[in-house]
């Protein structure tokens, strides 16, 4: 693709229903002209919203990203279930919602808030024994996931519609707000909603409002990309997502050739590093009192 004239950075794409995450970093190389593009953390076809690439060096900062807070509005069906608990799956039962009450919606929310296990979807992109489970699903089998921790900060029920599905079954639509810990599976929470309500329950609409920091207000269409490619440079970027730790210019200097700094008290979690020119030096985490760099992004 020739030599890349594109900054190191973040680019923040509002994506559209219909395309993978893979898909869009497919479109974000041909508009950058690069191939180093990465995202952090995928989103379903069916979802649409904040989509965090990274572009150049900017992709290493992209596996400490996908650790941050998410945020959704999202629509869940109950009264219906699917093989893939979204509007996508072929629907396996139709229990329907009648009698359905939203104190007792309310009550199966509040159950599924806070540190709670979840067992993701079955046709999730985890891998069992080296192969991904809804590829298994796809072929047949029956997968069971093992059920892990998550955090559900936030479900609150915005919206409650009884409407008629398209076979006749009375069903009831609930706009939600999610805030969650990464690895929180939406479609899940809809799944297990309905599950204790005895009714059954799928996604029908997904839409990411924010990542960690970057929310809709700063993400972009791919046409708008396309039109005028808008890139968070990867300073800014930095200080956004990590608490920021300024060194001096000798220290830097240490730390881009990979030396430890001693760093009593930095605290938990990746802190990023400046140096006295706001040149952004490396991604550090503390370990036994000292600095010890997770990616360097200033040359040695």
């Amino acid at each position: 693709m020739g030599t890349s004239t594109t900054p190191d950075g973040l680019v923040i794409v509002d994506k559209p229903s219909g395309l993978t995450s893979h898909d869009v970093v497919a479109r974000m190389r041909r508009i950058a002209r690069t191939r180093r593009v990465g995202h952090a953390g995928t989103l379903d076809p069916m979802a649409t919203g904040v989509l965090v690439l990274g572009v150049e060096k900017a992709t290493r900062l992209l596996g400490h990203l996908a650790l941050t807070e998410k945020e959704y509005v999202a629509t869940i069906r109950l009264g219906q279930t699917t093989v893939t608990d979204d509007a996508e799956g072929t629907l396996t039962a139709s229990a329907g919602a009648f009698g359905v009450e939203r104190a007792a919606v309310e009550t199966g929310i509040a159950a599924l808030s806070g540190d709670i296990m979840q067992v993701p979807s079955a046709v999730s992109a985890i891998k069992v024994d080296g192969k991904r489970a809804y590829k298994r699903v796809l072929d047949g089998e029956d997968v069971a996931l093992a059920a892990r921790p998550v955090t559900v900060s936030r479900f609150t029920l915005d919206a409650l519609r009884p409407a008629v599905a398209e076979d006749g079954t009375q069903v009831l639509d609930l706009d939600v707000t999610v805030v969650c810990s990464s690895g929180t599976y939406i479609r899940a929470l809809a799944r297990d909603l309905g599950a204790g309500l005895g009714a059954g329950g799928h996604l029908t609409a997904l839409r990411r409002t924010r990542v960690g920091p970057y929310g809709l207000d700063e993400a972009r269409t791919l046409p708008e990309l396309e039109e005028r490619l808008e890139v968070l440079p990867i300073a800014q970027a930095a200080t956004a997502a990590f608490p920021r730790w300024d060194v001096s210019a000798e220290d830097a200097e240490r730390l881009s050739h990979g030396a430890q700094l001693a760093a009593p008290g930095l605290g938990a979690g990746a802190h990023a590093v400046f140096d006295p020119a706001g040149v952004f030096v490396a991604l550090v985490e503390e370990r036994d009192g000292r600095s010890r760099s997770l990616a360097v992004f200033a040359p040695g």
